[in-house]
C-alpha cells in the first residue's frame, strides 16, 4: 500500500483512473466556441467512431448515461406508440422507469435477475405487438449478465419500423460491441466504467434512422434532443457548455486504447474474467450470472460461503487499500461484484484476490 497515495477503487464504476488521465484534466482551459475546441471535438469524434465501430456520429453529452436513456426514448418513440424494455436487473428496470416517467406506453420482457434475454424471447414479443423501439442493456452491471445483443439485433431488424436501443454503459470498451454490424440505432455509454475516465461525460453512437424518427416527434425535450445535438455536432461543437476537461481526458485515453487495440482490450477483459471465475469456483463460491452469458467486465459472485460483506469491505479498505463492492440492489450482500474493467491489469486483479484470500483465511 505504501507505493500508493490513495485508496484504490475496485468498484464497477466509478473505476480507478490512471494518473496520466487525471492529469490530462489540468490542461489550460479553452473556450468552447473557438477553434481549439472544434479541433478537440473533431479528434475525439473520429476516435470514438472507431471505438463504437460505426460510420455514423457519436454524440457527446455532459451527463451520465442515464440522461441519454431519456434522449433515446424521447427522440425515438412516437406519441401513442409503445416501447419494449428487456428487463432483468437494476439498470434495465430503471431505464423502463425512465420511459414511464416520460409518459410512454411501456411493455417489459422480464427475466429473473442473473438470466439473459434470448433472441427467441424477443421474436415472440415482437410477434404479439408493434413497438417503436426495443430497449436492451448490453451488460447488466448489477447481475454480471451480458445479453446477446448481436442476435437480438438480428431479430429486431426484421421489423422495419422498430428501432433498437442499447445501453452499453459497462460493456463499451470492455467487451465486443459493433454498432453498425449489429443494427443498433443508439448505443449509449458512460465514462466511468470500462472507458476508465472520471464520471460526468456520456457518449452515444446514433444512427441516421433514429435521427429521421426524431424529425417526426414534436416534443423531444430540450437538453437531450438528438437533432439539436446533431446540429452542433456538424460544427464540431455542442449546443450547451461541454465538460471540456473530461473531453481532453477522453482524447488522451482514446489514444491509449487505440494503441492497445480495441480487440486486444476486449481480450484482456476476457482473460481477467476467466481468472476471476477460476478463483471464485476454487474457493466454493457460485457465479450468479447464467452460464454462457457471463460478463467480461464484472463478475457477480454468489455469496454461497456467507461471508460478512461489510467486514470484507472494511478489511479490504484498511488492510489491502481497495474500495470494494458489496453487491447491488435486491442482491446486495447476497452477492459480491468483482469488476475487472477499464485499466485494471492482471496484477491488480491478483492483488485484490490475494487480499480476499487473506480476509477469508
Amino acid at each position: 500500500m505504501s507505493q500508493f497515495d490513495h485508496k484504490r477503487l475496485f468498484l464497477p464504476g466509478p473505476v480507478e483512473v490512471r494518473r496520466e488521465i487525471l492529469e490530462a484534466q489540468t490542461a489550460p482551459m479553452i473556450g468552447h466556441r473557438g477553434g481549439d475546441f472544434a479541433g478537440l471535438f473533431a479528434r475525439l469524434q473520429g476516435k470514438l467512431k472507431r471505438a463504437f465501430f460505426t460510420d455514423s456520429r457519436v454524440v457527446v453529452s455532459g451527463s451520465s448515461g442515464s440522461g441519454l436513456w431519456e434522449g433515446a426514448i424521447r427522440c425515438g418513440v412516437r406519441d401513442g406508440r409503445k416501447v419494449l424494455h428487456l428487463t432483468g436487473g437494476a439498470f434495465s428496470e430503471r431505464w423502463a422507469d425512465v420511459s414511464r416517467a416520460n409518459g410512454l406506453q411501456v411493455d417489459t420482457l422480464q427475466v429473473d435477475w442473473g438470466r439473459a434475454h434470448k433472441p427467441e424471447m424477443v421474436a415472440e414479443a415482437l410477434g404479439k405487438a408493434r413497438y417503436d423501439a426495443v430497449c436492451a442493456v448490453h451488460n447488466e452491471t448489477s447481475t454480471g449478465v451480458t445479453n446477446p445483443i448481436q442476435a437480438i439485433g438480428e431479430v429486431v431488424n426484421q421489423h422495419d419500423d422498430t428501432l433498437f436501443f442499447v445501453d452499453t454503459v459497462s460493456g463499451f470498451l470492455g467487451t465486443e460491441l459493433r454498432v453498425d454490424d449489429w443494427g443498433i440505432d443508439i448505443a449509449l455509454t458512460s465514462s466511468q466504467k470500462a472507458f476508465a475516465l472520471p464520471p460526468g461525460i456520456a457518449f452515444a453512437a446514433v444512427s441516421d434512422r433514429l435521427l429521421e424518427r426524431a424529425k417526426t416527434i414534436r416534443q423531444r425535450g430540450y437538453y437531450f434532443d438528438l437533432l439539436t445535438l446533431e446540429k452542433s455536432l456538424l460544427k464540431n461543437n455542442t449546443p450547451s457548455t461541454p465538460p471540456i476537461a473530461l473531453m481532453v481526458a477522453a482524447d488522451v485515453q482514446m489514444d491509449a486504447i487505440l494503441e492497445e487495440g480495441i480487440e486486444a482490450r476486449w481480450a484482456r477483459h476476457r482473460a481477467m474474467r476467466d481468472a476471476t471465475h477460476k478463483w471464485a469456483l476454487a474457493r466454493g463460491f457460485g457465479l450468479y450470472a447464467q452460464a454462457g452469458y457471463r460478463s467480461d467486465t464484472v463478475t457477480t459472485i454468489e455469496n454461497t460461503l456467507g461471508i460478512d460483506v461489510d467486514a470484507m469491505a472494511d478489511y479490504m479498505l484498511n488492510e489491502a487499500g481497495f474500495v470494494m463492492d458489496k453487491g447491488y440492489g435486491a442482491i446486495k450482500g447476497k452477492t459480491i461484484r468483482l469488476p475487472h474493467m477499464g485499466d485494471v491489469t492482471m496484477d491488480m486483479l491478483n492483488e485484490v484476490l490475494c487480499g480476499l484470500d487473506a480476509f477469508m483465511a
